[in-house]
């Protein structure tokens, strides 16, 4: 009944592989399981706002600190505004992303 190194499914009613051997089956994705991930149209409309709107004034501010590579001090500025590191972090990751896009935009006009 013991095996070298690995246990075997058995039909004991002891041990810890214990109870009728069984294949297990693969759950469908609950409903639950989607929440949190951005749809097609929020995404969509939150484009267009920031399009519209712009980047608020700390926004803009944390712009300026990572175009001079001060990222700590984007991410304390982030956390005083936002309240949590996490929302920070995630905060300085999106405007190093529309960083990186501007500077792409200028370079493909200019090219």
């Amino acid at each position: 009944l013991c095996q070298t190194g690995t246990m075997a499914a058995h039909t004991l009613s002891v041990g810890l592989k214990k109870g009728y051997a069984v294949t297990k089956r693969d759950a469908a994705p609950r409903p639950v399981q989607k929440k949190g991930s951005l749809g097609k149209r929020p995404k969509f409309i939150r484009n267009i706002i920031r399009e519209v709107a712009g980047f608020a004034p700390y926004e803009r501010r944390v712009i300026e600190l990572l175009k001079v590579s001060k990222d700590k001090r984007a991410l304390r500025l982030c956390k005083k505004r936002l309240g949590t590191h996490r929302r920070a972090k995630r905060k300085r990751e999106e405007m190093g992303n529309a960083l990186q896009a501007q500077r792409k935009a200028m370079a493909s006009t200019t090219a």
